[in-house]
């Protein structure tokens, strides 16, 4: 139970931290100061453990990579779909 409680927190922090960046981005629409090639493979790394996480049957890793995988794959088209038509 202990493990799986800081399984959650854990998970609750990595999830957390990717809100503010995704509300800026919506927002604002300012997304020249990210990084086009980190968010694709944080959008990637989060996707594969979201992957990783029903592979292993672990709740923790499933729900906070699923959200994280969104927020991620939000901020990671608005790079794409504004980059472009500023240019």
């Amino acid at each position: 139970m202990t493990g799986n409680l800081f399984g959650y927190f854990a998970a609750a922090c990595t999830t957390i931290a990717f809100i503010p960046q995704a509300i800026k981005v919506h927002k604002t629409k300012e997304i020249q100061d990210i990084s086009l090639g980190m968010f694709a493979l944080t959008t990637i790394g989060v996707l594969l453990w979201f992957i990783y996480g029903i592979m292993i049957s672990s709740l923790p890793v499933i729900i906070a990579n699923f959200i994280t995988f969104i927020l991620s794959l939000y901020i990671f088209i608005m790079k794409i779909k504004l980059g472009h038509s500023k240019t």
